[in-house]
């Protein structure tokens, strides 16, 4: 947002979006929502793996807000590419906002953290 404090040209639209970033940062997606676009994003781009070793994601839910965290379980975490955590980044953004706000993603096998 292009602002003159000078002139006072779109002062009130910095505090308008200010306050839209903390609504956006304070969201709590509901994991069933959260399932299904990642069934989806999955379906319609599956990631790239080893010959013989597919990745399977099993299911996601949202740890914490401010920043929005969410944790992906599947078989094995070490061979998601970054570009596909960003690809999976951008496709929740694109479903449920979070307009100006960082997003954790964080993924484990299925057993970790039991």
């Amino acid at each position: 947002v292009f602002i003159s404090a000078k002139f006072g040209q779109r002062v009130q639209q910095v505090l308008e979006t200010a306050l839209l970033v903390v609504a956006e940062r304070q969201k709590r997606v509901p994991t069933a929502a959260l399932n299904k676009t990642l069934r989806d994003a999955v379906a319609s781009h599956p990631p790239a793996s080893k010959p013989g070793k597919w990745l399977k994601f099993f299911y996601a839910t949202q740890a914490d807000v401010s920043p929005p965290t969410f944790i992906v379980f599947m078989n094995d975490p070490t061979q998601i590419h970054f570009s596909y955590r960003r690809y999976l980044e951008n496709k929740l953004r694109e479903q449920f906002g979070f307009t100006g706000t960082a997003i954790r993603m964080s993924f484990r096998g299925r057993d970790e953290g039991r």
